[in-house]
């Protein structure tokens, strides 16, 4: 069978507020990830490893770091004109206002579907943390003549209400979207568990052109809410089960399935922590399906006569005698003597002086954390002067203990 011809969309205009502070310089996607990665890397590394090479990141919302390390990370080939990362933003080519929706942004580009002439289109979200084969959709797709393919995520019955929730026949075809509902309706092959829409989309590109335009003439502008459940009734909508996904080299102790909508502090948070142990839930080495990002070149990391157990330290990076457990330090961290840190995740460019105690906290890039500090021991007097999640984590925003102005498109 002649392989399709395939156009990526990645929504990456997030906005991201219920990630602040993290978010005051930067949106969602470029937010950074675990050692040395930023949450957008995952989706674009699934691409590309998947043989999708034709890629628009759609951006909006703080977007200069985003484009910076999109331009400095990600140019895949300067030989081959199908072969490329370029960020889009909102060009307002059909009127004055910004990305109105999910469905709305890839309608004010519609013109580079018919550019590209693509046989389908791809549109897939810019802040979840997972492994995913796309050709394995790609072929569920075309195994079956649909117009649209919706990835889903089996979830527990119990949880199913805080997702949007599909209802899909045996087959895998769509019967019905529900957003939030308090029954949801469960899975075919497993009553104990209901589908989650993914938000991540494969459509046949004529069928998309037309939908947007119909929507854009509604006054309709996003793919879940709109475009999806008026499809359904008139198309072949599937959903395609995430967890028959089978990517190469994970490892039997990962979790099989492991995906992560980051969009909280505190999932933020535990996301992180899945990266640590011996038997990690997501372990971030695999050779055969790499998350790709940026190329620093910089230094190793120095450890002088430091304690570190269950922990990363980037690259960069200098620990004199500290006592440090179950964190993710990033690049270029300076940790004096006497500083003991346990559960955290501390980002790149922090300072943290002689005899300070951090727990349970994220430390945001770019700050001075003063000798003797104590974060994470008192909540209450953390809640005076920076943000406690409902989890516990406190969270130190960028630059929010510093009075030293330095560039976030590093």
């Amino acid at each position: 069978m002649k392989q399709p011809k395939i156009l990526a969309f990645v929504m990456a205009g997030g906005e991201g507020a219920r990630l602040s502070p993290l978010t005051a310089y930067n949106s969602k996607p470029s937010l950074p990830f675990g050692s040395r990665y930023r949450i957008v890397d995952f989706v674009l590394s699934n691409l590309l490893n998947s043989g999708i090479q034709s890629i628009y990141m759609l951006v909006q919302y703080k977007s200069q770091s985003l484009i910076e390390h999109v331009r400095k990370a990600w140019v895949v080939s300067p030989m081959r004109n199908e072969e490329f990362v370029t960020v889009v933003p909102p060009q307002m080519m059909s009127g004055g206002d910004w990305f109105q929706g999910t469905a709305d942004a890839v309608y004010q580009n519609i013109n580079l579907i018919q550019l590209h002439n693509p046989d389908l289109v791809v549109v897939f979200g810019a802040d979840h943390i997972y492994r995913m084969d796309l050709q394995q959709m790609v072929d569920f797709h075309l195994e079956r003549a649909a117009d649209a393919t919706v990835a889903a995520l089996p979830v527990p019955i119990a949880e199913a209400s805080s997702f949007g929730v599909i209802h899909a026949d045996h087959a895998g075809r769509v019967n019905e979207f529900q957003e939030k509902p308090a029954n949801p309706p469960p899975m075919p092959s497993d009553p104990t568990r209901a589908y989650a829409s993914m938000g991540n989309y494969l459509f046949d590109a004529k069928v998309l052109v037309k939908a947007l335009k119909e929507a854009h003439e509604r006054g309709e502008h996003d793919f879940g809410h709109h475009v999806l459940p008026k499809l359904k009734d008139t198309h072949r909508v599937f959903a395609y089960d995430f967890a028959t996904n089978k990517v190469p080299g994970v490892k039997p102790y990962e979790e099989q399935a492991y995906w992560r909508d980051v969009g909280t502090r505190d999932a933020y948070f535990y996301a992180h922590q899945d990266l640590l142990g011996e038997q990690p839930r997501f372990d971030m080495f695999n050779p055969q399906w790499r998350i790709f990002s940026s190329n620093y070149q910089g230094p190793v990391a120095r450890l002088m006569d430091a304690q570190i157990k269950n922990s990363v330290v980037a690259a960069g990076s200098m620990v004199r005698q500290a006592k440090i457990t179950n964190t993710i330090i990033r690049r270029e961290v300076i940790i004096e003597d006497d500083v003991e840190i346990e559960d955290c995740l501390i980002q790149e460019y922090v300072h943290i002086k002689r005899g300070a105690r951090l727990r349970r906290a994220i430390i945001g890039g770019y700050n001075v954390i003063e000798a003797g500090t104590r974060i994470g021991y008192d909540l209450e007097e953390d809640r005076k002067k920076y943000v406690v999640t409902q989890g516990g984590i406190t969270v130190v925003g960028p630059q929010e203990v510093t009075a030293t102005m330095q560039a976030f498109s590093e």
